[in-house]
């Protein structure tokens, strides 16, 4: 098999999203899950779909790696989803740590490398700050933080760094908040707002660098097609907002207003360590795709949310 593009991940709303832009544009797509029933249910049109899990070195995925067009690597264990306990930690560093290693040690060992290996990271790499005003604008080359988040992206990123020395292009997709209905923080905002019971979280002034869910599997196919396109990545959207901000216009778009703002110290009782992180931001701008001439659909917060809420409608 050769030209094929392999995905972990492929369940989440970003993977899910990717799977149909790629198999609707003629793209044979092998899937590696950890639970094959699931992943035919949920991304259904993939040509294989191979078991795969991130503590799995050795198997039947590795041999689809050589040959591929792209290695695509989303996989990781929602790190926001849960309250964080040190085994929560644990589980969200190894995920990713121990996928990426054994990815990149597969396509070491194949026999006809893959032309891309696009490997997710987010833009906690550069650490979380209290409010807009005290965030410097970050692009690219911008330094790693010193919290958990910043070590995760920091370690997860290293370890993809050794296929550059097999001659295989990489790239380094370091993604902020992905606005989409069907999972993510946007989706868990319009149900209290809908209830006109929304409002922004915490002080309302740490700062979103959100981006359409569009435009991130845009980013990613371009990654996949551009031989220019290496090293990291910042997939958000050009103009970062306040919480506040975010949550006023999320608000006039649903006719609704944005008054009950959620205090850090609930957000604390459902997910303990992890609340200094949902109620912190960065102001990151995706300066490597402005410089490479990349078209957002959506480069308005109110525009991305009119589509998606109306999608939805």
């Amino acid at each position: 098999m050769e030209g094929h593009i392999v995905i972990t991940g492929a369940t989440g709303v970003i993977g899910a999203e990717l799977v149909e832009a790629l198999t609707g544009r003629g793209e044979s797509v092998v899937v590696l899950a950890r639970t094959l029933e699931s992943a035919r249910s949920k991304v259904p049109g993939a040509a294989r779909y191979v078991k795969w899990d991130s503590d799995m070195a050795e198997g039947e995925w590795t041999q689809y790696i050589s040959g591929a067009k792209a290695v695509i690597h989303l996989a990781g264990k929602p790190l926001l989803e849960a309250r964080w306990t040190e085994e929560h930690k644990r589980e969200c560093y190894d995920s990713r740590i121990l996928g990426t290693r054994h990815i990149v040690s597969a396509i070491e060992r194949a026999a006809v490398k893959p032309g891309v290996l696009i490997s997710a990271s987010a833009i906690g790499y550069y650490g979380s700050f209290a409010r807009c005003g005290d965030t410097p604008d970050i692009v690219e080359s911008g330094m790693a933080g010193s919290d958990f988040l910043s070590r995760i992206c920091e370690d997860w990123e290293r370890e993809a760094l050794p296929v550059e020395k097999s001659g295989v292009r990489l790239v380094l997709l370091r993604t902020g908040i992905v606005l989409s209905t069907k999972g993510g923080m946007l989706e868990k905002l319009l149900g209290p707002f809908n209830f006109f019971l929304g409002g922004p979280v915490g002080t309302g002034e740490q700062c979103i660098s959100w981006i359409h869910l569009d435009d991130e599997i845009d980013c990613i196919l371009q990654a996949i097609d551009n031989a220019d396109w290496k090293g990291p990545v910042n997939a958000v959207g050009p103009q970062p907002v306040s919480m506040r901000e975010f949550a006023d216009t999320l608000g006039s778009v649903l006719g609704r207003p944005a008054l009950l703002p959620v205090p850090k110290m609930a957000v604390q009782v459902l997910m303990g360590e992890g609340a200094e992180y949902a109620v912190k931001g960065q102001k990151v701008l995706p300066a490597f795709l402005l410089e490479h001439g990349f078209s957002f659909r959506f480069p308005s917060l109110a525009g991305a949310i009119r589509d998606l809420v109306q999608r939805q409608r």
